[in-house]
C-alpha cells in the first residue's frame, strides 16, 4: 500500500447506533422485508441487528469477497452463493459499508436471477466514492477514510502494522506509528490485542 489511508475506528456503540437508524430509515420508508440477506463478513452484525429492530426473523447471508485485509482484489467472487429460496419475496441485502460499489452491484445482479418479489439494499456507511447508490444508508461519508468496524480490528491493524518497516517491537511505538501514519488512536488493550493475535512475538509495554 503505498500511500497509507487515513482511517476511521468504529466502536460497538456506534454500530448499534447505525444499526437502529437502518432500520428506522427502512421503516419509514414502507418497506417490510421478509429475508434479509447479510453480506459477508461484514454485514454479519448489522444485519442480525436490523432484523432484531424489524422483528425479521428469516436471515441467511452470502460470503462475497472484494477485499482482503485492506487490498482490494480485482474482482467480486461469490465464496459461498444463496442457500435461501427468495422467489417472490421482499429481499433486504445489509452490508457495512458501501466503498466502490461492485460488491453491492454484483451481488444485486446475482440474486435478481432468482427472480425476488422484491430486492433492496442497506448499509451503515455509504462513501461518496459509490458508484451504485443502496436504497437504505444509516450515515453518508464525503471525505474518503478506510473504516475499521470492531470485528475487523485485528485483521485490518494486524495488516497494518506488518506493512511497518521496520517492524514495532513494542505497544507504544506501534500505536505512535498508526497515529502519524493513519491518523487513528489505539488503545494499549487493543494494541496488546493485534500483537497477541498476530504471530508469537510478545513486544514489550
Amino acid at each position: 500500500m503505498s500511500t497509507p489511508p487515513r482511517c476511521t475506528l468504529v466502536s460497538w456503540s456506534t454500530v448499534y447506533s447505525l444499526s437502529r437508524q437502518l432500520a428506522r430509515t427502512i421503516k419509514a420508508s414502507g418497506f417490510r422485508p421478509e429475508l434479509v440477506i447479510a453480506v459477508g463478513r461484514g454485514g454479519y452484525a448489522p444485519a442480525r441487528i436490523v432484523c432484531d429492530f424489524l422483528h425479521v426473523t428469516d436471515l441467511t447471508s452470502i460470503r462475497v469477497e472484494h477485499y482482503t485485509a485492506t487490498e482490494k482484489q480485482s474482482e467480486v467472487i461469490i465464496r459461498y452463493p444463496l442457500r435461501a429460496d427468495i422467489r417472490g419475496r421482499r429481499v433486504l441485502i445489509v452490508d457495512d459499508v458501501n466503498d466502490s460499489g461492485d460488491t453491492l452491484q454484483a451481488l444485486a445482479d446475482y440474486l435478481a436471477t432468482f427472480q425476488p418479489g422484491s430486492l433492496r439494499t442497506g448499509v451503515l456507511h455509504e462513501k461518496s466514492t459509490t458508484t451504485f447508490a443502496v436504497d437504505f444508508v444509516a450515515r453518508r461519508t464525503r471525505a474518503w477514510r478506510w473504516i475499521i468496524y470492531p470485528w475487523a480490528v485485528i485483521e485490518d491493524l494486524g495488516a497494518f502494522v506488518a506493512q511497518m518497516s521496520p517492524r514495532p517491537t513494542n505497544l507504544s511505538d506501534a500505536r505512535q506509528r498508526l497515529h502519524e501514519l493513519y491518523g487513528i488512536r489505539v488503545s494499549q488493550q487493543t494494541m496488546g490485542d493485534v500483537f497477541e493475535f498476530m504471530d508469537d512475538t510478545s513486544p514489550d509495554e
